[in-house]
């Protein structure tokens, strides 16, 4: 078992900081949705979604 872990470090290392990447992405983007912010950084001026994004746009629409 020893070998086969020495034989694949570099794999299951760069595996890791891949999966940590990703996850910390994950992360900012579902933090970022809950506190509001646009996910594409440009606005929400020119988006043809914009009004279907944020809650309080939702809300309005019901209303």
């Amino acid at each position: 078992m020893w070998a086969w872990l020495m034989e694949n470090m570099a794999t299951i290392i760069v595996s890791a900081l891949l999966i940590l990447a990703v996850t910390a992405i994950i992360v900012s983007m579902v933090r970022n949705k809950k506190k509001g912010k646009s996910s594409c950084g440009c606005g929400c001026g020119g988006c043809p979604m914009g009004a279907s994004c944020h809650a309080k746009n939702k809300q309005e629409r019901t209303d």
